[in-house]
């Protein structure tokens, strides 16, 4: 004896699975994208109307490769630096301090001088970000 079963083709779509992975990605995504993202706190300059006419000191950190420093084309250490840094912010507390980074330095030595300016309370500090000269 044989039974014939009929068959009738599916008229409806089950997406209910489709749907929870739809939305199990976007919880992902929301997460992912506010995670916070941790990095170094900077204080953008603020945009004068009037000119400044007035000459600050400037001085120049270059972070060599082995993490020899100059300042001003002088070998300095980082004890040295600390100390004539300390001396030029209480001569001069609107002084301006650029920190030049070889291509080849390790970037924990920019950092380091960084933290210094930081601790110190420079306020102007700039990054050379492309290579001036040779």
């Amino acid at each position: 004896m044989h039974v014939q079963t009929e068959t009738k083709p599916y008229d409806s779509i089950n997406v209910t699975p489709m749907l929870d992975l739809a939305y199990v990605l976007l919880v992902i995504f929301i997460i992912m994208t506010t995670a916070s993202v941790q990095g170094l706190n900077i204080n953008l300059p603020k945009p004068s109307n009037k000119p400044s006419t007035v000459k600050k000191e400037m001085r120049i950190v270059q972070v060599m490769p082995g993490g020899r420093l100059l300042l001003n084309g002088a070998g300095v250490s980082m004890p040295q630096l600390e100390s004539l840094l300390t001396a030029l912010h209480s001569r001069d507390p609107e002084f301006s301090l650029v920190v030049k980074g070889d291509p080849e330095a390790d970037y924990a030595n920019v950092v380091e001088i960084i933290d210094l300016a930081g601790r110190l309370n420079i306020s102007n500090l700039g990054l050379v970000t492309a290579r001036i000269g040779t």
